[in-house]
């Protein structure tokens, strides 16, 4: 069944559905990276709890007027409104009132969720909300979508990513750097109400798929993801938009495939589940990464100590010290250093006297500030300063073990 839902063999409707929510995640993947490079994560958040009150509003009008309140049109143009006068407030409050951008957050976040959830209430009261499914806009539903509702989707998640393509250097030169960017004449204000534009058009698409409490995870979590395997700034987005759009394709068709599973915690899992990968392997911000770079300094500070001590004639009684002396065919097995140890412990020992000047020497400011222990003097120096240096010091002293 799984199987069949991941090649789009489970009828028209579950294919549009899957479709629908790649092209939502590549969306929100791509628009939520520049909400974290502008380090506004938790707006999309308030943006999100927002929208609920315009969706209780939207279906208790639209049943009113006899209408279908199910109708997914309508029900994303009232959670627009709201989640526009949820934005509206947030950029009051923050630029007209003391509080700062998370208690603004906060706030908006609070009163707007609790005021959704007392419309909830009043719904279910009227005899309808059962019927109405609302519920699905919590945590997001597949199960019975029309496909009207996947062709809305599919359609609002085409559009914003196309309208993300549009704006996107201008959305990075703000993201990284407003005061360069507003140098160049940009319109940062603007720019930044487009950003979180896009943000809402992802978080209104997003409603029925993962719902509004996890869409921050899918607008997030991806961009998260992919600032571990790269540190250019294009080639986040795209890492990005392609995590988004594999965890959501998944996560649709795993949800498709056993219909009483919710959509939104299945596509939020599978965005952790790259995330996972990527905390722990990525090649140069992972933790296995970092491991393997702290046990390569562990070795390299353990074997120049090794180095000092033969030259000077100390015992060395650190195990990890021997093992990689001996390793490396310096000492023999009684600890006695063979003449290549001893050829290198005179080297790491003159060269200590060599930083030893340099670091006391003014002329050397720059030089002495790389200093760090482990860092070869001819890497910094040049030949003649390490000639003149070596004059200063005297001639080469036996190792004295």
């Amino acid at each position: 069944m799984l199987m069949d839902a991941l090649l789009l063999q489970l009828g028209y409707n579950a294919t549009l559905v899957a479709i629908g929510a790649t092209l939502l995640g590549i969306s929100a993947g791509v628009t939520g990276t520049f909400l974290f490079l502008r380090k506004r994560a938790l707006v999309s958040d308030a943006i999100s709890h927002a929208t609920l009150p315009g969706v209780c509003i939207a279906f208790i009008l639209m049943a009113s007027f006899g209408g279908d309140g199910r109708n997914l049109i309508g029900l994303l143009l009232g959670s627009a409104a709201s989640a526009s006068a949820g934005l509206w407030c947030l950029n009051w409050l923050t630029r007209n009132t003391r509080l700062a951008e998370d208690a603004a957050i906060g706030s908006v976040l609070s009163v707007f969720f609790g005021f959704g959830i007392v419309l909830l209430t009043v719904i279910q009261t009227l005899g309808v909300g059962r019927q109405a499914g609302l519920e699905g806009f919590l945590l997001g539903s597949t199960a019975g979508m029309l496909w009207a509702d996947a062709m809305v989707i599919a359609v609002g998640g085409a559009v914003t990513l196309l309208l993300i393509l549009l704006i996107r250097r201008p959305m990075t030169l703000v993201a990284f750097d407003p005061e360069y960017a507003a140098a160049r004449g940009l319109p940062v204000s603007k720019i930044d109400m487009a950003m979180m534009g896009l943000v809402m058009a992802v978080t209104v698409v997003g409603l029925k798929i993962v719902g509004l409490i996890l869409i921050v995870a899918l607008l997030i979590i991806p961009a998260v993801t992919a600032r571990f395997w790269t540190e250019r700034s294009d080639y986040v987005v795209l890492l990005a938009g392609l995590a988004g759009g594999l965890s959501a394709y998944v996560g649709a068709a795993m949800s498709a495939s056993a219909p009483n599973l919710p959509t939104g915690p299945i596509i939020v899992l599978m965005s952790f589940a790259l995330f996972l990968l990527s905390l722990l392997f990525a090649p140069n911000r992972g933790v296995l990464a970092a491991v393997l770079r702290h046990l390569r300094f562990q070795r390299r500070v353990h074997l120049r100590q090794g180095l000092l001590a033969l030259a000077q004639g100390q015992p060395i009684y650190e195990k990890l010290t021997l093992r990689l002396l001996r390793r490396g065919g310096l000492v023999r097995a009684d600890g006695v250093a063979t003449s290549i140890g001893k050829a290198r412990a005179a080297k790491a020992l003159r060269d200590e006297r060599r930083w030893a000047v340099v670091r006391s020497d003014h002329a050397h400011e720059a030089a002495a500030a790389l200093y760090d222990g482990l860092r070869q003097i001819e890497s910094v120096l040049t030949q003649d300063q390490i000639t003149e240096i070596d004059r200063q010091i005297g001639g080469p002293k036996e190792v004295l073990a």
